[in-house]
């Protein structure tokens, strides 16, 4: 691999700050290798294509709305049928379903959108396990970094819906909500569906985030609704103007 080279006898002034994956550090460390700091560019510039080809992507669609969501959930749980409900729901009414593309709450909503005939979008990550692109998708692109794949669930939508998820949904959460927060993105809903799941969380925001540390301010709270259903869940994102600009 030319990104690697064996580390000379003198201390190179180059540091390596950028991360491996799994698969490059079994490489390193069998070939005794190091990656050069100097052979960067070459990410730099798929980091560069991965974002133009995702907002190329997105001047195909209009009145976008991104479904997040556990990619384990299975068929039989309510919240998989709830997020297939969304999906129709959005559809019917001139949405563009928009979601990470994979499993479980994503295939749910895909499946929706898919079968009133309605644009269908899976923006995939590429994962060892559990990420495969789902079947119900109508346009669809492929990612290596999680970070512009999440610009593109981003900057795609007009709103955001979460059904209960992982580390994964939670990480895409409270950034956009960060974003919104900070008037780094325009204020758009954000809604969280599925009242058990949420409320633990909710409740620490208030007793503790904000009622113990005041790390965040009570209006804060208001940045994001949380509902039970797809129908709720529908009635906010239905009244939210297309987004031209992120």
């Amino acid at each position: 691999m030319a990104l690697f080279r064996r580390p000379s006898a003198q201390p190179s002034s180059e540091k390596c700050r950028f991360p491996l994956n799994a698969q490059e550090r079994e490489h390193c460390e069998r070939s005794g290798t190091t990656p050069q700091a100097s052979e960067i560019t070459w990410r730099v510039f798929r980091i560069m294509a991965e974002i133009v080809e995702g907002f190329h992507l997105l001047t195909k669609t209009s009145h976008e709305v991104s479904v997040f969501g556990s990619a384990r959930t299975a068929p039989t749980s309510h919240w998989y049928k709830e997020s297939f409900a969304l999906g129709a729901l959005l559809g019917k009414n001139g949405f563009t379903v928009v979601t990470g593309g994979g499993g479980g709450i994503m295939e749910a909503a895909n499946k929706g959108a898919y079968e009133v005939g309605a644009p269908s979008v899976g923006l995939n990550i590429e994962l060892p396990h559990e990420q495969k692109m789902n079947p119900y998708v109508t346009l669809s692109h492929g990612f290596h970094y999680f970070f512009t794949r999440k610009v593109m669930l981003a900057a795609a939508a007009q709103a955001y819906v979460f059904f209960p998820g992982g580390f994964g949904t939670l990480d895409e959460l409270f950034e956009l909500i960060t974003l919104v927060q900070t008037g780094k993105s325009a204020k758009i809903p954000i809604v969280l569906v599925g009242k058990d799941h949420w409320a633990p969380l909710v409740s620490w925001l208030e007793s503790h985030v904000y009622g113990t540390q005041d790390a965040i301010d009570p209006g804060d709270l208001r940045l994001f609704t949380v509902v039970d259903s797809a129908e709720e869940a529908y009635a906010i994102v239905s009244k939210s103007p297309e987004r031209y600009l992120f």
